[in-house]
């Protein structure tokens, strides 16, 4: 807690803490296993405890906290079990759902979800994991969002969030980074090809990669199994918000 960070706006205040909270425990900024307290993180922010504790069991929801009564929360340890599983949900959730989209005709939104697919690919390049996070995850749900199924979306997503809690950190700058990257625009193209076997058989080597690529990292450093952040990582890690008036 050595540097301050800029506050939030007062609009909003607890989705602004959601994605702020979200995307630092996915980088590992927030360590696994560690625990925080509410006030700790609202006086980071420059905000009251009220939206962070809002915001803290909004993503306890999604998987990716355990709230602590009276003393705060802490970040999921995830292991291989865990990742088998989220992958397994993953596969029969969005593997046919890639084929169904490949059948329905041209994407609505095709042109932004190009768009994504560039950001992605050029966070990837530059090593820049929180804004290949973000990008990732609006690509993703974006796609799904073309089933008009949201209760899918919001299903997926925060499964997709589960799995990057499982050793993410290694992966800045790597060629698999850059890798998993390239085939959004590459299933992009086959679903507006209308090849919907094609577009299935991406999607599942999309995951199984994302699988391998976690495991591998698990069996090369063990100690890495349940994800743990870099030295001395923190609240004070946390990217730069709006400075604006506090609540």
């Amino acid at each position: 807690m050595d540097s301050p960070i800029e506050s939030l706006s007062p609009i909003s205040l607890r989705n602004q803490a959601i994605s702020v909270l979200r995307a630092q425990i996915l980088i590992g900024a927030l360590e696994a296993g560690r625990l925080y307290s509410v006030g700790e993180v609202a006086d980071q922010l420059k905000v009251s405890p009220t939206p962070v504790r809002e915001a803290l069991l909004h993503l306890a929801d999604e998987g990716l906290v355990l709230m602590v009564r009276n003393r705060g929360f802490s970040v999921r340890e995830f292991d291989a079990h865990d990742l088998e599983e989220l992958v397994e949900c993953r596969l029969m959730l969005e593997v046919p759902m890639a084929g169904k989209l490949a059948r329905g005709g041209r994407l609505k939104n095709l042109e932004v979800l190009r768009s994504l697919a560039r950001r992605t690919e050029v966070a990837a390049e530059a090593g820049d994991m929180a804004d290949f996070l973000a990008s990732d995850r609006e690509f993703h749900a974006l796609l799904l969002s073309n089933s008009g199924n949201q209760r899918l979306v919001r299903m997926v997503g925060a499964l997709r969030d589960q799995t990057r809690l499982y050793g993410l950190v290694h992966l800045r700058g790597s060629r698999d980074l850059l890798a998993t990257a390239r085939e959004h625009r590459q299933l992009l193209d086959l679903i507006d090809e209308g090849q919907a076997f094609g577009a299935k058989r991406l999607m599942r080597k999309h995951l199984l990669h994302t699988r391998g690529i976690w495991a591998a990292e698990a069996r090369s450093n063990p100690q890495n199994a349940n994800l743990n952040a870099p030295p001395n990582s923190g609240l004070t890690d946390l990217g730069p918000a709006q400075r604006t008036p506090t609540q």
